[in-house]
């Protein structure tokens, strides 16, 4: 009977650390990395993939109750490297990641500054699911295998978070242009829970400070009874704690462009707005670019 196969510096407590510490990039809404893609030009390996959808608002004036959602996809296929002392094989791992975020929060108007800017505390609460799939890992080493290899076959990760955002969001509407600007830090903590397989327990601080600003004006061109408007955007996120640098990077910037309808006199499903926007994101080690669809009620 051969020895037993275990992987190369794996420590694949640290990896699944660094799983979760990927899964913090999708807990709050985020244009710099609502689709984000990275691979890595040294292995070729692909890396990190995410795809997210998510949004928020205020209920009224009078009654300042600010709600958001947030759900994200992401995918990681590292690739580790086992040995039995005598011999090394590749191992190929596919990990999967669902994550869901809510946050409640109040608008506090801080009309001694000026009345379209308001201070905005919000609570935040998330459950992911992480899961490995290596299905071929049983034909390629038998049964030879340590705890570490044998969650790369069928592993799971499950986590709660809680935490906080502050945010400063300033509204200045007027009839010739629209200026949004947000600054927005978040604090999520991430620990897992009962269902986790035993070997990768872990726990995670998520922080996240974000610019995110928008431009909005007519192009005197009109549609669905309404005006078409030009939208220009910017956003900067800086990412620190234990995501600081898990992804090659601790900041990104976005630079966005697009056009705007107003469908407000037709009053579909209660959408006032429709906005196709193409963004540029860029970074240390990092360029893209993404297309996308947003909405406003």
């Amino acid at each position: 009977m051969g020895q037993q196969f275990s992987l190369i510096n794996g420590n694949i407590q640290k990896r699944v650390d660094g799983a979760l510490a990927l899964m913090t990039y999708s807990l709050f809404p985020d244009v710099t990395t609502s689709s984000l893609s990275i691979t890595s030009t040294n292995t070729g390996n692909p890396s990190f993939n995410m795809v997210q959808v998510g949004g928020g608002g205020t209920l009224s004036r009078s009654f300042p109750l600010y709600l958001e959602g947030n759900a994200a996809f992401t995918r990681y296929d590292p690739t580790f490297i086992a040995t039995n002392g005598t011999e090394q094989r590749e191992i190929p791992a596919k990990w999967t990641s669902v994550t869901g975020t809510v946050g409640v929060g109040w608008d506090f108007p801080l009309t001694a500054i000026t009345p379209e800017l308001v201070l905005r505390p919000i609570a935040n609460f998330t459950l992911g699911h992480v899961t490995s799939d290596l299905t071929a890992v049983t034909n390629i080493f038998g049964r030879l295998m340590d705890r570490d290899i044998r969650f790369l076959q069928n592993g799971e990760l499950n986590a709660v978070g809680y935490g906080g955002s502050l945010m400063l969001d300033y509204e200045h509407y007027r009839r010739d242009h629209d200026i949004d600007v947000e600054l927005r830090y978040t604090g999520i903590y991430l620990q897992s829970i009962p269902g986790t397989y035993e070997a990768v327990k872990g726990e995670m601080l998520a922080q996240n400070l974000n610019l995110w600003t928008r431009w909005r004006a007519p192009t005197g061109l009109t549609a669905f009874d309404g005006p078409i408007r030009y939208v220009l955007e910017f956003a900067y996120s800086y990412y620190f704690g234990n995501q600081d640098d898990s992804l090659g990077f601790n900041s990104l910037f976005s630079l966005g462009t697009g056009i705007e309808l107003d469908i407000s006199a037709h009053s579909i499903f209660w959408i006032s707005r429709v906005r196709l926007m193409a963004r540029y994101r860029f970074g240390e080690n990092v360029t893209g670019y993404t297309v996308g669809l947003g909405i406003s009620f």
